[in-house]
């Protein structure tokens, strides 16, 4: 038996293996097709108008322009990193502990809803002058402006998908009598991580943003930093680079949290 179970596992591995790489390729090859005739028709759009490379530089000058400021733009990819994920970690943090007291007290939802939406409509650019009066307009502050940049998405769809669990669900955890910590636990997180990780995954994305306005508002550091010296010297062609640097950021910090969703398979 022990014989067959290892013939078995030799068979079937190789064959998922195969169906993830498939899977992954039928999801890579479609943008990447499209990016290669973007980038096959700016090429085109270039050479044929002759436009000045001020304007609009060809793709070859961004690739040189970029491996040129690559240790530049590294580092500066590296600050930005570096304060959105702070931020993104506390807005997650503060998202799901008042998505948590939302749900479970009406008391809570009644105080904290007004001051969630509040803080979304509140332009980032208004907050910014008051926190780095308060803390400075170092990284802390600049994963601060961040962080009230997510906390809304986390917390908003955290509490949707808390109080659509199925009734039928917690009413047979209560038939039972099963404690509320426990059915909270067992029944309603996972349920609602679906909806959590929308949450999360639309926060990552505006933390990069969030991040980038930052430090605009600082010009101290970090991609946003060289994205507004490269363009105030109209060094367009970096500035393209560091616009693709800075794509590239933004699609790692989406599909981080993508990719632990499907790992944890909440189905």
């Amino acid at each position: 038996m022990a014989t067959s179970d290892r013939r078995l596992t030799t068979v079937e591995t190789p064959a998922v293996s195969g169906r993830a790489v498939r899977a992954v390729v039928g999801h890579v090859w479609p943008p990447v097709v499209v990016a290669a005739l973007v980038v096959t028709g700016w090429q085109w759009f270039v050479t044929a108008t002759g436009v000045p490379e001020v304007i609009l530089p060809a793709p070859g000058d961004v690739v040189t322009a970029g491996l040129a400021a690559q240790d530049t733009l590294l580092a500066a990819a590296a600050t930005t990193a570096l304060t959105a994920t702070v931020g993104l970690l506390g807005g997650v943090v503060v998202g799901l502990t008042l998505a948590f007291a939302m749900v479970g007290s009406r008391t809570a939802s009644a105080i904290f809803h007004p001051y969630l939406i509040a803080l979304r409509i509140a332009p980032l650019i208004a907050i910014a002058p008051l926190v780095f009066l308060w803390i400075g307009d170092g990284v802390l502050a600049r994963a601060t402006l961040v962080a009230t940049m997510t906390v809304f998405p986390v917390a908003i769809a955290s509490v949707d998908g808390l109080r659509a669990v199925p009734e039928e669900y917690t009413d047979l955890a209560r038939s039972v009598r099963a404690p509320s910590a426990r059915v909270f636990l067992r029944i309603r997180i996972p349920a609602a991580a679906p909806s959590v990780f929308a949450g999360v995954k639309l926060g990552a994305a505006l933390a990069v943003v969030g991040t980038v306005v930052a430090e605009f508002l600082t010009l101290q550091s970090g991609l946003g930093y060289q994205l507004f010296h490269a363009a105030e010297y109209l060094r367009t062609s970096t500035t393209f680079a560091a616009l693709v640097v800075l794509t590239a950021l933004g699609l790692c910090f989406y599909l981080i949290p993508a990719a632990v969703e499907r790992r944890l398979d909440w189905g």
